[in-house]
């Protein structure tokens, strides 16, 4: 993808991160702290795809749904600046992450894997999760996406605070990454 640079503090900010980190929550909030619109990629997958992501995976399988996803998320991350919770697996697929490298500024949600498992059973509508032990099934996702989340831009470690704590940090380190990348405007 080639297109004109866009400074980095007129980017997409694009939440990446485990399910069950927080990303479509805070990110909403975010999104409002900014001034931005929210867009959170499996609501508008399903919206695509007239269907919920539990039945694009039972349907069609993961390969389809990645497939989608990859082609959603090129649009989300093409279109207008706006806040973007990710689906935790859209970072697996190379271009995704190529248009995320020139289109946004990525932030890892990094929250300890405890928190998450403990986040993730109280619902179960996960089709990576189901039938599996949610605590095996995350340490194994966690080895494969660790590193390419780690990717990101910028990393925010995340606790058991409130949300709003979770914004203000993700503002904090997004106005450092930006004074170290250009000289844009700031929100």
């Amino acid at each position: 993808m080639t297109g004109p640079v866009i400074p980095y503090a007129q980017r997409t900010i694009a939440l990446v991160g485990l399910m069950g980190v927080g990303k479509s929550t805070v990110g909403r909030r975010l999104a409002r702290r900014l001034e931005l619109d929210f867009a959170d990629g499996d609501d508008e997958i399903e919206a695509a795809a007239g269907m919920s992501v539990a039945e694009i995976f039972a349907r069609y399988g993961e390969a389809e749904f990645r497939a989608l996803e990859a082609r959603v998320m090129r649009r989300l991350l093409e279109g207008p600046r706006i806040v973007l919770a990710t689906g935790g697996g859209a970072i697996l697929n190379p271009d995704t992450r190529a248009h995320m490298a020139q289109c946004a500024t990525s932030v890892w949600m990094r929250a300890d894997l405890d928190v998450v498992v403990s986040r993730v059973q109280r619902r179960d509508t996960r089709p990576l999760l189901r039938g599996r032990d949610p605590a095996e099934a995350l340490r194994t996702l966690a080895e494969v996406r660790y590193p390419l989340y780690s990717l990101a831009d910028v990393t925010v470690d995340l606790g058991l605070g409130a949300h709003t704590e979770a914004v203000e940090t993700i503002i904090r380190s997004l106005r450092a990454f930006w004074k170290t990348q250009d000289a844009g405007d700031q929100p």
